[in-house]
Order: structure tokens, then C-alpha cells, then sequence
């Protein structure tokens, strides 16, 4: 197996994280994706102090993603938008997830299909053993 050669290779962009969620949801099975309807997913570097402080977290780097809406369960999906209400969003915080891919033994790629899963699966309301099947699904 060749070595990689890392002396020239950048950690990604928010541009590079975004496409490797937009290739991660993708990979999900159809039914999966078409309840997602509506559903935006955003990149950032980091969440804001609002949602730190909300989340009760200690430090910008606890949280890896965040749902931000109304979940199927409750009534919520692409028909609730004529309410006015924002849409439903995943958030996917970039360096956060770059330090935890940094301190543990899976690919970037897997590490940004798991966090989607998890929270598109707050959307549906689905349990973790749920989401653990859909990742699996999608390889």
C-alpha cells in the first residue's frame, strides 16, 4: 500500500466539507431522502454562542451538528413552510468535526455520513438503532 504523501494536503474548506455532505445525503436510500423534502443542510465553522449556550456546551468544539426545525413527528416538512416558519436545517460545524476526525480512527467521509444520519434522523423521530441501519445503507 503507498504511503500518502500529506506534506501538501490542506484540512478542507467549508466548500470541501459542504460537497462531502451533499455526496454523503446522496448515498442515502431514496425513501430517506425524499422526507427529507425541504430539509437545507448548512456548513459552518463553528456554531454561534446562541446555540453554545442553548446546547449547554463547554467549549465551540462539543458539537459536531444540530437539527434546527420541526421534526416529521411533530407536524413539521416541506407543507409547513406555508406557515411561515424557517425550514428545518442540519447544521454541520466543520471544525468541529475536523478535530474529532483528527483524534479517532475513521475517514472524514464516514465521520460526515454519520452526524447527517443522526441529525436527519431527528427530523424523523427515528431511534439510533434506525439510524444505524440507514448508515449502513448508505455505506
Amino acid at each position: 500500500m503507498a504511503e500518502t504523501d500529506w506534506s501538501d494536503l490542506k484540512a478542507p474548506d467549508l466548500g470541501a466539507l459542504e460537497a462531502l455532505a451533499e455526496a454523503a445525503f446522496a448515498r442515502l436510500p431514496d425513501a430517506f431522502r425524499r422526507l427529507c423534502q425541504g430539509v437545507v443542510i448548512r456548513v459552518e465553522d463553528f456554531p454561534d454562542d446562541e446555540t453554545l449556550a442553548e446546547m449547554g456546551c463547554e467549549s465551540e468544539f462539543d458539537l459536531l451538528g444540530l437539527f434546527r426545525g420541526t421534526g416529521l413527528a411533530q407536524g413539521g416538512g416541506a407543507a409547513s413552510l406555508a406557515t411561515g416558519q424557517f425550514p428545518n436545517m442540519v447544521w454541520l460545524y466543520r471544525r468541529p468535526l475536523l478535530d474529532y476526525w483528527a483524534e479517532h480512527d475513521e475517514t472524514l467521509g464516514h465521520l460526515v455520513t454519520h452526524v447527517l444520519v443522526h441529525e436527519i434522523g431527528h427530523h424523523f423521530g427515528l431511534s439510533d438503532d434506525d439510524m444505524m441501519r440507514i448508515e449502513e445503507a448508505a455505506g
